[in-house]
């Protein structure tokens, strides 16, 4: 475990002078030129509209973290680093590089895929965070603290906090808009960053892993770990009496009891499942195929690892928790998708292009270029 990497100094030293880097200061200056560039490429590759439409929730969301957000993060040390935060953007960044990468092959350019990545990416976090907030509602809002006051704890994402299935609504409803806006086929897109979306979640649960959530249950077994004192499953097990918070005679304070690595094997799960559905693109007979696939293996995935992991209580009166209920649901709609595909058109092999164009009477130039 390893929550904090380390500390960003609140402000920075120019001869004699200490400028604020947060806020009113600096990083919005670099922010306001970085931007101004972004804009005036956007707006020359694709005009004014389609350039506000892609960058202006982006710049309007880094804007806000700059002004208020990090300033109310800052703990004293300066604003923490995370190793949460810090994972979750390697697996963002993953996840597009391998998607582009697909997208070239399937005659998607980069600069489409890297925009669908960037909505996707904001929207799911936006919808995986509302999801953690709703179910931990009582430690975000607790009686006799304002909403105002509750803001800054809501918005600390780095610190952890987020459910997978939260973003699966409104990242499917950011990739349809983004679909349908530029006229491609959304089936197409999703068997195209389907894998990307894997390994990024592979690469997110080792950050669980560093923050110490998503921890699983007791275990015997010689790859069990330990967690240090005041982490999550830690605190649990001090509450239930099975630890002794009081330092021991040398002054040191024990670490918890061996649990399941829970994290690292979603993580080695998500990565397995990303490789198979890069090797079964090839073989996948209609568009969509490669999507529901991942959308039938994951939930069964989900469900077993939920068997071991012991951090969510039982949802609905039933002895299953939010999680699994929210697996079944999607293997239930895993299940009406493969229906639904198997009365579409088949594949034509020789116009893989025609997947990626979303048209119906003519390949893409990187589909004909591939034949040649």
């Amino acid at each position: 475990m390893l929550s904090t990497l380390f500390h960003i100094p609140s402000q920075i030293q120019f001869s004699s002078t200490a400028l604020p880097l947060f806020g009113w200061g600096f990083l919005l200056v670099v922010w306001a030129v970085l931007g101004g560039i972004g804009c005036a490429w956007g707006i020359r590759s694709y005009g004014l509209r389609a350039a506000a439409s892609m960058l202006g929730m982006p710049l309007a969301i880094t804007a806000a973290m700059i002004l208020w957000l990090l300033p109310a993060l800052d703990d004293g040390l300066g604003i923490p680093v995370r190793g949460y935060g810090v994972m979750l953007l390697v697996a963002s960044a993953a996840g597009i590089w391998l998607s582009i990468v697909r997208g070239r092959e399937q005659g998607f350019d980069a600069d489409t895929i890297l925009a669908l990545g960037m909505e996707v990416f904001l929207w799911g976090i936006v919808g995986a965070r509302l999801f953690y907030v709703i179910e931990y509602r009582e430690q975000f809002f607790p009686p006799g603290r304002s909403l105002l006051a509750s803001l800054p704890a809501v918005l600390n994402i780095p610190a952890g906090g987020l459910v997978v299935f939260g973003s699966l609504p409104t990242a499917a409803f950011a990739a349809w808009r983004f679909a349908k806006r530029r006229g491609l086929s959304l089936l197409a897109l999703a068997d195209c960053i389907a894998p990307g979306l894997l390994v990024g979640l592979a690469i997110g649960r080792v950050g669980c892993f560093l923050n110490g959530c998503c921890y699983g249950g007791p275990c015997a077994l010689p790859w069990a770990v330990r967690f240090p004192p005041d982490s999550p499953p830690w605190l649990e097990q001090a509450a239930q009496g099975l630890l002794q918070p009081a330092a021991d005679a040398a002054g040191a304070r024990v670490w918890s009891l061996p649990i399941h690595p829970t994290q690292l094997y979603a993580s080695m799960d998500a990565a397995l499942l990303a490789a198979l559905a890069v090797c079964f693109t090839p073989f996948a007979r209609r568009r969509g195929e490669v999507f529901a696939l991942v959308l039938t293996l994951h939930p069964i995935s989900r469900l077993l690892l939920e068997a071991i992991r012991v951090d969510e209580p039982p949802a609905f009166g039933s002895l299953l928790s939010i999680s699994q209920w929210a697996s079944l649901f999607l293997l239930l709609f895993a299940t009406a998708l493969w229906w639904w595909l198997a009365q579409q058109p088949l594949l034509l092999r020789e116009g893989i292009g025609v997947l990626a164009a979303g048209n119906s009477g003519e390949a893409s130039p990187a589909s004909v270029q591939q034949r040649q």
